[in-house]
């Protein structure tokens, strides 16, 4: 049978509610999912409880599946996303530039790691050149996380002024980058 095909009546099945689909699929991914996840966390007991968050998840959500290819891809972006909540729910302060390392890690089936490491290293070349106070916002609303208004109090400026200095960032940040396919989106988010 040809793999799209079976891919096509797994999903179906699925979504029909078919235990035989679901144990099929857990049995034929759950092992490298949880090898998949390790990578991330280098703790076997931690990524096995998020692959199995990811199908309960599959299982919870079947009815309204989209998927069109592979369940495997599909899976694999559920544990993806399970490890990033996990994650930035188990880091209090958030740190953009481990963010921004991430990003790239769910790119790294394609990705070089020395390519990624390169671009690491741009963006904190990047952040160092910008002017003092441009530089210091960013650091306290990506890297500490803390709120525009925040900011704005800490420093005694308007949030508005903050909002800039953000928005000058990002433009130099993005121009440094604009030939990169790669750029990230989550530094954009507030």
């Amino acid at each position: 049978m040809d793999s799209s095909m079976e891919n096509e009546k797994l999903v179906t099945a699925l979504k029909q509610g078919d235990e035989l689909a679901f144990e099929f699929l857990f049995n034929r991914y759950y092992k490298s999912l949880v090898a998949f996840i390790t990578t991330y966390t280098r703790n076997t007991e931690l990524s096995e409880d998020i692959v199995q968050q990811s199908f309960i998840l599959l299982w919870n959500k079947k009815e309204d599946l989209q998927l069109k290819g592979s369940p495997k891809n599909y899976l694999y972006t559920i544990a993806y996303n399970q490890f990033v909540d996990q994650y930035r729910k188990s880091k209090r302060n958030n740190d953009f530039l481990e963010e921004f390392r991430l990003e790239f890690l769910r790119n790294s089936i394609d990705e070089n790691e020395e390519l990624m490491e390169k671009r690491i290293e741009k963006l904190k070349t990047i952040i160092e050149k910008l002017p003092p106070k441009c530089k210091r916002i960013l650091i306290m609303s990506r890297q500490q996380g803390l709120k525009y208004k925040e900011i704005a109090y800490k420093l005694n400026i308007s949030p508005r002024t903050v909002e800039e200095q953000v928005r000058i960032a990002f433009k130099k940040i993005r121009k440094a980058f604009e030939e990169d396919n790669l750029f990230l989106f989550f530094m954009f988010k507030k």
